[in-house]
C-alpha cells in the first residue's frame, strides 16, 4: 500500500542497517495480488550476508515491517500491506519451528518469488527438493504475468564502498580487533584479505616468557615473513577481488622493534627494514583502531591465547605511544585514527557502519 517503490527501498535500507550487507538486489516486478482481490504488488528479492542467527533475522525483519507501518492481523486471510518481508532461504538450512519455516513453504508456488530469485542465483539448490531455482521456475503452476519495472532499487552498500581504495591497512594495538574488522570488511566488499601469520611464529610464545632473549629473533622473523607475505599477496593481481585489505601495515615491524630491541640492535634492524621494504606499495588508506588499555586487556583475556596472558598494561601503552608517534610523523591525508573504545562492531551493526563511514570520509 502507499508508495510501493519507496516502501521497498526503505525496507532494503533497513535490512542493510539492521541485519547485514546486501550482496545483490533483483529487478522489481509488478504482480497481481495473490489470494484476494486487491491492487497489484511490487516484489523483489534481496540476497544478504549476515552474522545473525535465524531467530534474530526473523525478529529484526518483523521489527522493520512494524516500523514501516505493517500491522499484522490475527486472521489467516491475505490483505494489502505497506511491506511484507519473507525469509525464503538461509544457506542450505532446513528449519521448522512455531515461528519460522525455512525454506519458505509456499515459495515453489509463487512466480513472483522464483523469478527474482533466479536473477540473484539461478543455480541455488532448494535443500529439500534438490532442484535449482531455474527448474522450480519452469515447473511452477503459477502462471501469473510479471511486469518488470524499469526503475531499480538502490543498494545502500554503495554509500559505504571501501573498494574505492585499492589497498587498506587496518592497524591497532594487541587486542584492538583489527583482524576481526579486516575480515568483516573483506567479506562484505569482496576484498583480498591479508592476515598476519603470527600463529606460525615459533618465537612469539618464547618472547612473552623472556623478552630480552627472544626480542631480536622474533622481530627478524616477523620482518622476513611480513615482507614475503606482502610481496606475494599485494603485488600479485587477483582478477576476482576488488581490492586488498590487511590487518597490519609493514611499518608495524619498526614500531614493535623500537620498543622491544635495545638501541644497537634496533639500529641494525632499521637498516635491514629500509632495504627490504623500500619498494613495497603503501596503503591507500591507513586505519588505526584506538582502544583504551582496559578494553585491550579484557579482549586479550577473552580470546584466551595462553602466551598473551602475561602482557602488561605498560607494554600496551608503549605500543600505543609508538603507533601515535609514527602516525604523527607521517604527512599523509590517508591516515585515520578511529576511537573504538565505546564500540562493539561485531555485535552492534550501527558501530560497524559508523566505522565504515569514517574510513571513507
Amino acid at each position: 500500500m502507499g508508495n510501493r517503490f519507496e516502501n521497498l527501498q526503505r525496507a532494503v535500507d533497513s535490512v542493510f542497517e539492521k541485519i547485514g550487507s546486501i550482496v545483490k538486489i533483483s529487478s522489481v516486478y509488478e504482480t497481481p495480488a495473490m489470494g484476494f482481490e486487491g491492487d497489484p504488488f511490487l516484489n523483489c528479492a534481496v540476497w544478504i550476508q549476515t552474522d545473525f542467527k535465524p531467530s534474530k533475522i526473523l525478529k529484526v525483519a518483523l521489527e522493520i515491517e512494524k516500523s514501516l507501518g505493517r500491522e499484522r492481523n490475527t486472521s489467516k486471510t491475505y490483505t494489502s500491506r505497506p511491506i511484507d518481508i519473507d525469509i525464503i532461504f538461509i544457506d542450505d538450512l532446513v528449519i521448522k519451528t512455531e515461528k519460522l519455516t525455512v525454506p519458505h513453504s509456499e515459495m515453489e508456488k509463487r512466480k513472483f518469488v522464483l523469478q527474482p530469485l533466479a536473477e540473484l542465483n539461478s543455480g541455488f539448490i532448494h535443500p529439500i527438493s534438490q532442484k535449482n531455482i531455474i527448474k522450480l521456475l519452469a515447473e511452477t503452476e503459477d502462471k501469473s504475468i510479471l511486469e518488470k519495472q524499469s526503475k531499480w532499487l538502490n543498494n545502500p552498500m554503495r554509500d559505504f564502498n571501501v573498494s574505492q581504495y585499492n589497498y587498506i591497512a587496518i592497524e591497532g594495538n594487541i587486542g584492538a580487533g583489527k583482524t576481526s574488522l579486516a575480515t568483516k570488511i573483506a567479506n562484505d566488499f569482496n576484498a583480498k584479505l591479508i592476515l598476519e601469520r603470527f600463529k606460525d611464529n615459533p618465537f612469539l610464545p618464547k618472547f612473552y616468557e623472556d623478552a630480552a632473549r627472544y626480542a631480536f629473533p622474533l622481530e627478524m622473523s616477523f620482518l622476513a615473513d611480513r615482507y614475503q607475505q606482502l610481496v606475494d599477496d599485494i603485488t600479485q593481481f587477483d582478477l576476482f577481488k576488488d581490492s586488498v585489505i590487511a590487518d597490519y601495515d609493514v611499518n608495524k615491524s619498526l614500531i614493535f622493534a623500537s620498543i622491544t630491541l635495545p638501541e644497537e640492535e634496533y639500529s641494525l634492524y632499521k637498516k635491514l627494514f629500509q632495504v627490504m621494504h623500500k619498494d613495497l606499495p603503501k596503503p591507500d588508506k591507513y586505519i588505526y583502531l584506538y582502544q583504551n588499555t582496559e578494553r585491550l586487556l579484557e579482549n586479550i583475556k577473552n580470546r584466551g591465547r595462553k602466551y598473551e596472558q602475561s602482557i602488561e598494561a605498560s607494554y600496551l601503552q608503549k605500543l600505543n605511544a609508538g603507533y601515535l608517534e609514527f602516525i604523527k610523523n607521517q604527512h599523509s591525508e590517508n591516515i585515520k585514527i578511529i576511537d573504538i573504545s565505546e564500540m562493539d562492531f561485531l555485535k552492534n551493526r550501527a558501530d560497524y557502519l559508523n566505522i565504515l563511514k569514517q574510513i571513507i570520509s
